[in-house]
């Protein structure tokens, strides 16, 4: 039987083969895998090891995290980008420490009723913790199933979804359910990969229907092109003294709960003239309490569904004059101790004012 050769061909390949370390691999402590399971969302593997074992060293459990303040975490999380995941985590701990006792939930719904944990992240902490009998279905899982089967499903319709989820479902093994998910996911990291797979070396290699039918480039199939929208962010880097204007992005968007110097959007990166007559602004530049100092080339960060174009323009300020659109004045010490998106902290960073 097909679902046979493929689970046991699998699971020998993972005993014998399968040499990928990670920091949490073998890992049952149900905390532990939950923040690595999160750090990994959007995350290559090698960028997340660091990020895993500093919070692990400084929030060791529940307690800890729950009771930390937001500030700190998210200095914690910064330069890993989607924030969303980390301001997810927060409340996630929160709500195990006051529903749950502190404790982790140890059943696959309880653990699908945290904030931010889906159902991939139910079954992972699931089978991992509790060999509880629960396929994960991720991007390496897809793109296994979808080749070795040969199914043109669109891995990204609602047909779809079910489909592959009860295949998962199906060929895992419910007796050692954690080895299996660790397993399939390695295989698709190493072996299986979206571009040169190494089919050469592959154990399920006899019977995959994309290989056999030279498909391994066509599978899986998506039935929707994501939309990348290109933003412009014209950052003022306002000084006076030794004093910086920063502010707190609180709106419903990216960075939100991050700090920045004060940003202008538009539809191209500002010029210097355009700046100058920008109403939020003219007034400081009429009165000469604004000159500009420095206008850095542009910067560019890749998001999701976004392209970020940001360049900064360093003012000095012959006064302080208060808070301006919500930035305030902060002293350039305290700046290494906040929040930054990933693109103003290489800005800080490159200007030696962090």
């Amino acid at each position: 039987m097909k679902e046979n050769f493929f689970r046991n061909r699998l699971m020998d390949w993972n005993r014998v083969s399968n040499k990928r370390e990670m920091p949490w691999k073998n890992e049952t402590n149900p905390y532990r895998i939950w923040i690595s399971e999160i750090i990994l969302q959007q995350t290559r593997v090698e960028q997340g090891w660091d990020y895993y074992r500093r919070f692990i060293h400084e929030f060791p459990d529940i307690q800890s995290l729950a009771t930390a303040s937001e500030e700190r975490i998210l200095k914690l999380w910064e330069g890993l980008g989607y924030y969303s995941r980390c301001r997810n985590l927060i409340i996630a701990s929160r709500q195990i420490f006051n529903e749950f006792n502190g404790k982790f939930p140890a059943s696959y719904e309880e653990i699908l009723s945290l904030k931010g944990v889906g159902e991939y992240t139910a079954a992972a902490i699931s089978s991992f913790a509790f060999s509880l009998p629960f396929a994960v279905v991720d991007g390496n899982v897809l793109r296994v199933l979808s080749r070795f089967f040969g199914i043109a499903t669109p891995t990204d319709s609602a047909r779809g979804k079910k489909q592959f989820k009860e295949l998962a479902q199906q060929l895992l093994d419910k007796k050692a359910p954690g080895a299996y998910n660790q397993a399939i996911m390695d295989f698709g990291a190493t072996i299986c990969k979206p571009a040169n797979p190494s089919c050469n070396i592959c154990p399920l290699q006899t019977k995959c229907i994309a290989y056999h039918e030279g498909k391994t480039n066509l599978l899986p199939q998506k039935s929707r092109k994501v939309k990348i929208a290109n933003r412009y962010l014209t950052y003022l880097v306002i000084q006076h003294k030794q004093r910086f204007y920063i502010r707190k992005r609180t709106q419903k968007d990216i960075w939100r709960g991050l700090h920045e110097p004060l940003s202008l959007e538009s539809d191209h990166l500002l010029t210097e003239k355009e700046l100058v007559s920008h109403p939020l602004v003219a007034p400081y530049f009429r009165k000469k309490v604004f000159t500009i100092h420095y206008v850095s080339g542009p910067y560019l960060q890749k998001l999701t569904h976004q392209i970020i174009h940001a360049q900064f323009i360093r003012i000095h300020s012959n006064e302080l004059i208060g808070e301006i659109a919500t930035a305030s004045p902060v002293s350039g010490s305290k700046l290494k101790s906040l929040s930054f998106p990933k693109i103003v902290r290489d800005y800080l960073n490159q200007q030696n004012m962090s």
